[in-house]
C-alpha cells in the first residue's frame, strides 16, 4: 500500500461528508445569530456566573463562534479534518466524539473559571463569555495523531503525531502577547486532554468489543519530546490510577493488560490495524478526489473541443 498524503490537490475542496456540512451550518448559523442578536451571547455562551440557571450553555457554548476569524477556522477545520476522521470512526461515533468532548470541555472550563475566581477574587472570570469550537478542533488533532501518527505534513515536513502538541505550544506562546487568551486557551487545553481520555479509555471498538486504545504509541507521554518522557510517565501514572482505576478493573476482566502482560485485545496489533484503517480510508478518499478532478478536467477539455 502506498503512503497516503494529506494533500489532495484540487480535490481537497470536495468530498466533505454530509454530517460535517450539517455541523458547519450550525457553526455559521450560531455566528450569524450572535452577530444580529448580541444579547444571545448571554444565553448561548458559557458565562460561569450565569451557568446556573442557564445550564444549557454547557452544551451550546462549543458551537457559538463570536468572531469571523473563529467561525472561518472552525468551519474549515471541521470540514477538512472531519472528512479524514469520519470514514474511520463512522458517523455515529464521530458525532458522539464531538458531543462528549464539547460537553466535558465546557464543564472543565466552568470549574476552572470558578476556581480562578475564588483564588484571585477577580470577577472577570465569572462574567467573561467563553465559547468556540476550538476544544473539538484540538480533539480532532488528537484523533489524527491516533490513526495516522507517522503521516508527514506536506509543507511543514513534520509527522502528524505532533500536531496536538504543536497546536498547544503555539497557543500558549501567543497567550503571552494577547489579552484574549483566557477565552480560548482553557478550551484548547481541556479539549486536547478530554479527547485523549475519550480515545484512550472510552471509545468503543465494535470489531473487538473493547474500549479505548491502550497502545504505548498513544500514551500521554507521547505528546511530549522523548527526553521529557521519563519525567512525564511517573506523573501520568499517578493521574492514571486516580482517574482510571475503575477502567483498569473492568479492562482486566475483558482482556487488556495484567501485570505487564499483554492479553488478547490490547496488543500492538490492534493499534497497527487502527492506523492501517485510517491510512486506507485516507488513501481511498484522496484517490476518489483525484479521479473526480481528472474527470472534471477531461470534461472541460471535451467541452472546449466541441465548442471549437
Amino acid at each position: 500500500m502506498s503512503t497516503p498524503s494529506l494533500s489532495g490537490g484540487a480535490g481537497a475542496f470536495s468530498g466533505f461528508t454530509r454530517l460535517c456540512k450539517g455541523l458547519a451550518v450550525v457553526l455559521i448559523g450560531g455566528h450569524i445569530v450572535v452577530q444580529f442578536l448580541p444579547q444571545a451571547v448571554n444565553y448561548l455562551a458559557l458565562i460561569p456566573a450565569r451557568t446556573i440557571p442557564f445550564v444549557w450553555n454547557l452544551l451550546t457554548a462549543g458551537y457559538i463562534e463570536q468572531s469571523v476569524y473563529g467561525v472561518v477556522v472552525s468551519t474549515l477545520g471541521l470540514l477538512f479534518i472531519g472528512k479524514l476522521l469520519e470514514p474511520v470512526w463512522g458517523s455515529r461515533e464521530f458525532l458522539k466524539f464531538i458531543f462528549v468532548v464539547n460537553f466535558l470541555t465546557s464543564i472543565c472550563t466552568f470549574i476552572t473559571a470558578i476556581a480562578l475566581y475564588y483564588i484571585t477574587m477577580n470577577e472577570n472570570y465569572l462574567y467573561l463569555p467563553l465559547s468556540g469550537f476550538y476544544g473539538v478542533l484540538s480533539g480532532f488533532l488528537v484523533g489524527i495523531k491516533q490513526i495516522i501518527p507517522d503521516q508527514e505534513l506536506p509543507l511543514l515536513k513534520i509527522k502528524s503525531k505532533w500536531l496536538p502538541s504543536l497546536s498547544l505550544l503555539l497557543s500558549i506562546a501567543i497567550s503571552f502577547w494577547t489579552a484574549q487568551s483566557a477565552t480560548y486557551l482553557p478550551i484548547l487545553i481541556f479539549g486536547t486532554y478530554i479527547s485523549w481520555i475519550y480515545l484512550r479509555y472510552w471509545q468503543r471498538k465494535p470489531e473487538t468489543k473493547l474500549k479505548g486504545d491502550p497502545s504505548d504509541d498513544f500514551a500521554f507521554s507521547t505528546f511530549f519530546p522523548e527526553f521529557l518522557r521519563p519525567v512525564i510517565d511517573p506523573v501520568a501514572s499517578i493521574f492514571h490510577r486516580m482517574l482510571c482505576g475503575r477502567f483498569e478493573a473492568s479492562s482486566e476482566s475483558q482482556g487488556y493488560t495484567l501485570g505487564g502482560t499483554t492479553l488478547p485485545g490490547s496488543d500492538p496489533i490492534e493499534a497497527s490495524r487502527r492506523r492501517e484503517r485510517g491510512a486506507r480510508a485516507l488513501e481511498e478518499r484522496l484517490a476518489a478526489e483525484r479521479l473526480g478532478a481528472a474527470q472534471g478536467t477531461e470534461e472541460s477539455g471535451r467541452d472546449a473541443t466541441e465548442s471549437v
